[in-house]
Parts: structure tokens; sequence; C-alpha cells
């Protein structure tokens, strides 16, 4: 007898293990390829505070600095800021897939490949950790990509701009400032986190790609991606320096980019 998709989704977005989430999705996402479950569009879906470690709440979004950069300690709180952020990226792209009904099959195959490969991420992360001697949830992180989830729980739509086109391009903004960063840092892992981060960039285009093609998907055609901006201007959703060439490539336009660095070097004034 086949399960049922959304209710087996939900038990691996609530697990109190990171062990179990990651084993239980790798066990759904083979039964999903292999068109194994039923899909009931009228399955309610909950809303709960994932398993975090140490969460500070409403803590701004960024990512630490290496402030001594022969520390190991310094080294392992810049990663675990990283880390988070590929670990908060897994439970958006699980709830997306899980929380939007209605949506064709496509939608649900592209979302669990974001999620498999931020748990990619993730894993690469915290072998580095491990490396160092420390474990993802030995130090503080932000909730901010939390509250973007919760903030865009009724609207694909806004879930697509703000989260998967916004803060996942925001991330492809800080991808350059965090290579240039690891040149300077003299470490036996550089090799190995230049390489992981060149990973990360690689597949975060292809995420923010496909948030581009579903918000496109949901949004009127008169809807612009700065009137987003404005309305949750609480999520900063550009960096301080936009990687155009690699948002060109995730779907942005050359416009949107001229409205997004407008908007936010105002909004800095």
């Amino acid at each position: 007898m086949k399960k049922e998709f959304f209710k087996e989704l939900e038990k691996i977005l609530y697990p109190s293990k990171i062990e179990d989430k990651f084993h239980n999705f790798y066990d759904l996402y083979e039964n999903f390829k292999l068109d194994l479950f039923i899909f009931n569009h009228e399955q309610e879906s909950v809303l709960k505070d994932p398993s975090h470690p140490r969460i500070v709440f409403k803590q701004a979004l960024k990512i630490r600095r290496v402030k001594e950069p022969n520390s190991k300690e310094s080294l392992a709180k810049f990663l675990h800021s990283i880390a988070h952020i590929e670990f908060s990226a897994i439970n958006l792209a699980l709830d997306s897939a899980y929380r939007f009904k209605d949506m064709p099959k496509s939608f649900y195959a592209d979302f669990l490949e974001v999620a498999d490969e931020e748990i990619g991420h993730f894993l690469l992360l915290q072998k580095a950790l491990q490396e160092l001697g420390f474990e993802y949830g030995d130090f503080t992180a932000h909730d901010a990509l939390n509250l973007a989830l919760n903030a865009t729980t009724n609207s694909l739509k806004y879930r697509m701009a703000v989260v998967h086109r916004g803060l996942e391009a925001k991330g492809l903004d800080a991808n350059i400032f965090v290579l240039n960063k690891l040149k300077n840092l003299k470490s036996h892992l550089n090799s190995y986190l230049q390489d992981t981060l060149k990973i990360i960039l690689d597949d975060e285009i292809k995420h923010v790609s496909k948030g581009d093609i579903w918000w496109k998907f949901s949004k009127k055609d008169e809807d612009t991606f700065l009137e987003v901006c404005k309305k949750f201007k609480d999520f900063v959703l550009a960096g301080k320096v936009l990687n155009e060439k690699d948002r060109l490539r995730a779907g942005f336009s050359k416009e949107e980019l001229q409205d997004l660095n407008t908007f936010y070097s105002k909004k800095s004034k």
C-alpha cells in the first residue's frame, strides 16, 4: 500500500534528531523518485518550530567574521553560522514541498532536490566543524530564516519570492564575500572549504532558479520583485554588493538588479 506524501514529509520536518531527519528524507526521496506515494492535497499542513541548536530569536541574519584567523574556535563559529543557514535551507525546501498543495509534480521534485543538495552542503560543513573539534549546535544561531518561513506560510507567491528567490539569492551575494575571506585564512581546511563553498555556489544558483520559475508561475504578470522587497522590508533580500553574474544566471533581469541596488542603497542612508 502506498504511503501519503504530505504525511510522511511532515515527519521529516519535525524530528527530534538530525540523523533521523536525514535518514528518513533519503528514504522518502527514493520512494518519490520511484513514484511510490499518493498525494492527498486535502491534507492539512501544520506549523511548528523546527528543532534547532541554541537559537537567538530575531537576531539578524549574517555570517560571523573570522576575528582571529589562527583560532580554531573563531573559524568554527564562522563555519557554524554557514552550516546553520544550510540547515535552515533544508527545512525551508521541505516546508515548501509540504505546505503548498495542488502543484505540478515537478514542483515537489524541485524542492526535494533542493533539500537533498542542502543536506549535502550541511554535511560538508559539519565535517569541517568536526575536524576542528566542534559540532553543529555548539554555538548560538539566528532564526531569521525561520521567521521568513513563518511569514510566508499562506502564500506560494511570497514564499517563492522572499525565501527561494530572495534570501537564497542573497546567499549568492554572500558566497563571493566568504570565498574572498577564506583566501587569507591560514588553516589546513582552507582548500577543503573553498571547494565546499564552490559546490554550494553552483547548487544555490540552481535553487534560486527554481524559486524564480515557481515565483513567475504563481504571480500575476504585473507583480514585481521590487514590490516584494517593499512589502517584506523586515527581510533584506539582497547583499550589500550584488553577485550580478550569478543572479542573472538564476533568472533575474538587469532591470531588477538596478532596482535592487537603488532600493537598498536608499534604505541604508
